[in-house]
């Protein structure tokens, strides 16, 4: 099959699209969307994101070392658009885009109520890298929405209509091909609960 060679450049598709909301003490929150972001431990639960110094939320998070993650179904996508295209300094988004405060349980930021999970984060690290700075940090607690979940407690996230990002659009997480370790399952054997290892 025929390949081509490319300069280096960031080709990891598709990512999480998540909305990432931030608050100094007295002032409005504000909300920058992510797609740099992802799981970098278990045990301890913790998260990355990716943040240009440009971003008005940038001091912000460095200010205060506090955020939420919140996840982003098709229904939030208008406005996971417009929270990366437009800035805190000159427009509150909560307002602009009809969201919700959800206030958290550990931090001072306050979470999306329409998101339907916020994982609320505390820095441990910061690295800068270049053009953006690593921002690590450990999950201190996480919520999630009733409807989700089932007669028996499992949370059905994947019917939350989740969105991803990749190369400039947004999708909608489709079917499932195949489960955890189902390539090494003896054949008629149903998977096993997996354990939970965070959000």
């Amino acid at each position: 099959m025929a390949k081509q060679y490319w300069k280096p450049g960031n080709m990891l598709y598709p990512l999480p699209a998540v909305m990432v909301s931030c608050r100094r003490p007295g002032e409005k929150p504000n909300i920058i969307t992510v797609a740099w972001t992802g799981t970098v431990c278990s045990s301890p639960a913790m998260v990355s994101i990716s943040v240009r110094k440009e971003r008005y939320s940038y001091e912000i998070l460095k200010e205060t070392g506090e955020f939420v993650i919140n996840l982003a179904t098709k229904e939030l996508v208008r406005a996971l658009d417009y929270c990366g295209v437009r800035s805190g300094k000159d427009v509150d988004k909560y307002k602009e885009m009809h969201l919700t405060e959800l206030p958290s349980r550990v931090v001072s930021a306050p979470g999306i109520a329409e998101s339907p999970v916020n994982i609320e984060c505390r820095v441990t690290e910061v690295k800068p890298l270049g053009s953006h700075d690593l921002f690590l940090a450990e999950v201190v607690n996480v919520t999630v929405e009733d409807r989700y979940m089932d007669q028996n407690g499992k949370f059905g996230l994947n019917q939350a209509g989740l969105v991803t990002y990749s190369h400039g659009g947004y999708f909608e997480l489709g079917k499932r091909v195949g489960s955890f370790g189902y390539s090494v399952r003896k054949p008629g054997k149903k998977p096993r609960n997996q354990k939970r290892t965070g959000v």
